[in-house]
């Protein structure tokens, strides 16, 4: 397992501890050389949303790991969490419906997340 996997596998597993809905991992290396990996998961609302964001943040500041850029915080709509080789979109479920990022990647392999793993 490479260190991004195990990044991706981190930030999806902080997800649903924060009871995030639908956690998907895309494994994107070999589709584009923006990252490595797409985690997508979605929040019931704002509020939950942003609960997603922060625990994910809290969980890797304590590993001292750290976003290279962050999005749509604020709003809570369609938020984005850059770590690099790992890119976190957390989006509230009316828009994830909307957009369908998994769409847009539907050639990328899927990795299985479980909680506790």
């Amino acid at each position: 397992m490479t260190q991004e996997d195990k990044l991706a596998r981190l930030i999806a597993e902080a997800c649903l501890d924060e009871k995030a809905l639908d956690v998907v991992v895309l494994d994107v290396h070999e589709l584009t050389v923006i990252t490595d990996y797409f985690v997508i998961a979605s929040g019931r609302n704002v509020i939950q949303v942003r609960s997603i964001l922060e625990h994910v943040q809290e969980k890797l500041q304590d590993q001292d790991i750290y976003p290279i850029r962050k999005e749509g915080l604020q709003q809570g709509v369609w938020s984005v969490l850059d770590y690099n080789s790992v890119i976190l979109h957390v989006f509230r479920q009316e828009e994830r419906e909307y957009y369908q990022l998994e769409n847009l990647w539907a050639d990328a392999p899927r990795l299985m997340i479980e909680s506790g793993v």
